[in-house]
C-alpha cells in the first residue's frame, strides 16, 4: 500500500497530526516504538482542559483512540532507515517491514537524560520535574533539590529561583561548573554539593529526598533533574539530508512545519523550540494541514 502520509514518532505531535490527517480522510499509518518521552510522564499541568493534569500515556491512549476512530493505521514498530525515491518514501522497520509513503511527518522526539533510580519513575510528572517551562509552577515555595550534573544542572537551580528560594543542587556527576555559575548560586543562597547521590527517597509518586554516597540525607518536597546530553531523535532526518540546528534538533519553516527536503515536515519536541505538549499539538496540526495543502495539489 501506498500511505498518503506516514507519520514516525506516535507521541503528542505525532497523535495530533495523525487526527488532522485522518479527518482530511486521508491515508495514515503511525510507526510508533512506544518509547518518547510522554510515555513516562506520569502528569502534565498546562494543558487547556486539564486543570488537575492529565498523564502523558492517557493523553496518548486518548489520542490514539480518536486517531483509530478516523481510520489512521498504528504500527507498533521502529523505523531505521528511510530512502527518498521519484515516487515517496521507503520506510524500512526493526521487524523486518518496509513501508511506502508520499509525504513524511517526523515527530521522533528527544530522550531525556535520567539516571537510573527506579524510585523516580513514578514521581515523574507529579512530584520531579524536567522542564521547569512546563512546571516550575510545581515547586513554587517548596524545598526543591535539583539531581543534575555540571552547568546544566547550575543553570536549572538558577532558573528555579524564580519559583522558590529554597533550593539545593546536587552535582551528582561531580562535572565541572563554571566560576561564574558558582557565584551566582551563592549570591542566591543556592546550597551546592558536588557528591554522588546512591538513593532517592521516595514514597510512591511522592519524593522526599535523597541520600548522599556519604549517607548523609538531603531531604526536600520536590524534585528536579537536569544532566543535559538529551538525545535528540533526529538520526532519520539525517539521513535525508534534513538540515539541523547546531544541537541536532531539525530546522523547519516557522509557518509550515516543513523542512528543507521536499515532502518532509516535522514536529514536537524533535524540531527547534520550546518543548512543550501544547506546541507539539499545534506543530503536529499545522504540519498535517500543509501535508494535506501539497496532497491536494497533486
Amino acid at each position: 500500500m501506498l500511505y498518503d502520509c506516514i507519520i514516525i514518532g506516535g507521541g503528542i505531535a505525532g497523535l495530533q497530526g495523525a487526527i488532522q490527517l485522518g479527518r482530511y480522510q486521508h491515508k495514515v499509518l503511525v510507526i510508533d516504538a512506544n518509547e518518547g518521552r510522554s510515555t513516562i510522564c506520569q502528569s502534565y499541568h498546562n494543558i487547556l482542559g486539564y486543570p488537575d493534569g492529565v498523564s502523558g500515556p492517557e493523553l496518548r491512549r486518548i489520542g490514539r483512540e480518536h486517531a483509530t476512530r478516523l481510520g489512521v493505521v498504528f504500527a507498533a514498530d521502529r523505523a531505521i532507515k528511510v530512502d527518498k525515491g521519484e515516487a515517496g518514501f521507503t520506510i524500512e522497520t526493526d521487524n523486518g517491514k518496509s513501508y511506502q509513503t508520499k509525504r513524511l511527518l517526523l515527530s521522533t522526539g528527544i530522550v531525556d537524560r535520567i539516571p537510573p533510580f527506579a524510585e523516580l519513575q513514578p514521581c515523574l510528572g507529579l512530584s520531579v520535574y524536567v522542564c521547569p517551562d512546563c512546571d516550575g509552577y510545581e515547586v513554587a515555595n517548596r524545598k526543591t533539590i535539583v539531581m543534575g550534573a555540571g552547568n546544566p544542572g547550575a543553570n536549572m537551580a538558577l532558573t528555579l529561583y524564580y519559583w522558590t528560594k529554597d533550593i539545593v543542587f546536587i552535582n551528582h556527576e561531580q562535572a565541572t561548573v563554571d566560576e561564574k555559575l558558582l557565584a551566582e548560586m551563592a549570591e542566591k543562597n543556592i546550597q551546592y554539593i558536588k557528591k554522588p547521590i546512591s538513593k532517592v527517597l521516595a514514597k510512591e509518586a511522592d519524593f522526599h529526598g535523597v541520600v548522599l554516597e556519604d549517607g548523609k540525607q538531603i531531604t526536600a518536597e520536590r524534585g528536579f533533574v537536569a544532566f543535559g546530553g538529551n538525545e535528540v531523535k533526529s538520526q532519520l532526518a539525517q539521513q535525508l539530508g534534513v538540515e539541523l540546528h547546531n544541537n541536532k534538533h531539525i530546522l523547519v519553516d516557522p509557518r509550515t512545519k516543513r523542512t528543507n527536503v521536499e515532502h518532509v515536515w516535522a514536529a514536537g519536541d524533535v524540531v527547534a523550540h520550546s518543548e512543550q505538549v501544547t506546541i507539539a499539538m499545534g506543530d503536529g496540526s499545522q504540519a498535517a494541514i500543509w501535508i494535506h495543502k501539497s496532497l491536494l495539489g497533486e
